[in-house]
């Protein structure tokens, strides 16, 4: 038993991945003898040598590329875009490459690669440094994506989705990075990766969040316990394929639903949520699912982004509304 940070977590994970399977390679801006900005690769390169751990040129869509054709060779390729503003030069690459290889060949080729992104704002960063693009990957047919939100999950779902033959868009909340810690017991038996938890039982509203919004959920529903108010909290954890069966069985339960997450509201994971709870759950309902996200506007300066980001408030006050509907 350790206790680590997601970022330490996230290493080990790494590591891990890398001793069992030689055909591991991880690859990205600094990731070598920096250790990566955020220092989640440190010490891979020292331990596993340059070929294994590629400190690559400033240039995504090269870096993906690359990677595309590693899988097609048989290696496993792990992708580090070093900020989530800064995927989109890789974007072509990654929905018309990595996403159809495995359909386009009719299953010949698969296409076993990770690319992970920090994501979420609440670090003080500048423009491009502080973005949610996981409605667009989620939209990609091809794509898996998945969001880590605590240590032991990091450390689990990271050698789930390099094991996978499929290509995963890993989301990383930045700001967790080194928040807060937890227990890790490397002898347990890791829950699957497409998986959705509850991670607090409740019995009048639920509360869906994933990646950074879990925090603010969990507190959420601490602050709302002192009035009396029992809310479940759900993190998605999978947001592609979504795993709806937990949801749907709690909003049968409780009747309403509120949907947290960075991203602008519009067309954001949380639409998806709603949609597919209206559609199955629309007698169940005792209100309308509400949505708690950014503003419909780009991620503004770091010294305003705390009155950007949903905080504790915002999400209480969507709870009351739904209550008192």
């Amino acid at each position: 038993m350790s206790r680590i940070t997601l970022a330490k977590g996230l290493n080990a994970g790494l590591r891990k991945a890398m001793e069992d399977d030689p055909k591991v390679l991880v690859m990205g801006e600094d990731v070598g003898k920096l250790g990566g900005v955020f220092r989640i690769t440190d010490g891979l390169q020292k331990d596993f040598g340059e070929d294994r751990v590629i400190d690559s040129p400033l240039a995504e869509s090269g870096i993906v590329g690359t990677a595309v054709g590693l899988a097609l060779r048989g290696y496993r390729p792990v992708v580090e875009i070093q900020f989530d503003g800064f995927v989109y030069p890789a974007y072509d690459q990654i929905v018309c490459q990595v996403a159809k290889m495995h359909y386009r060949s009719r299953g010949r080729s698969p296409m076993p690669m990770v690319i992970r992104i920090p994501f979420g704002g609440g670090i003080g960063a500048v423009e491009h440094h502080s973005e949610s693009p996981e409605a667009q990957f989620a939209h990609t047919p091809g794509l898996k994506v998945v969001a880590c939100s605590n240590p032991v999950d990091g450390y689990w779902m990271i050698q789930q989705a390099i094991a996978s033959d499929d290509p995963v868009v890993f989301l990383e909340p930045k700001r967790q990075y080194h928040a807060d810690k937890a227990d890790l017991d490397e002898t347990a038996t890791p829950e699957p990766l497409f998986t959705s938890r509850v991670v607090r039982r409740g019995t009048d509203a639920t509360v869906v969040a994933y990646g950074p919004t879990v925090k603010t959920a969990m507190a959420a529903a601490e602050a709302a316990a002192t009035d009396g108010t029992s809310l479940e909290v759900i993190d998605l954890r999978t947001l592609s394929p979504l795993d709806m069966g937990p949801v749907l069985e709690s909003v049968r339960r409780t009747g309403r639903l509120v949907v947290c997450h960075e991203a602008h509201v519009n067309l954001g994971m949380g639409a998806e949520v709603a949609a597919r709870v209206t559609e199955e759950c629309f007698y169940s309902l005792e209100a309308p699912v509400l949505r708690v996200g950014g503003f419909d506007t780009p991620y503004p300066a770091s010294r305003i982004e705390e009155d950007f980001l949903p905080d504790l408030d915002r999400l209480l006050d969507a709870v009351d509304r739904s209550l008192a509907f």
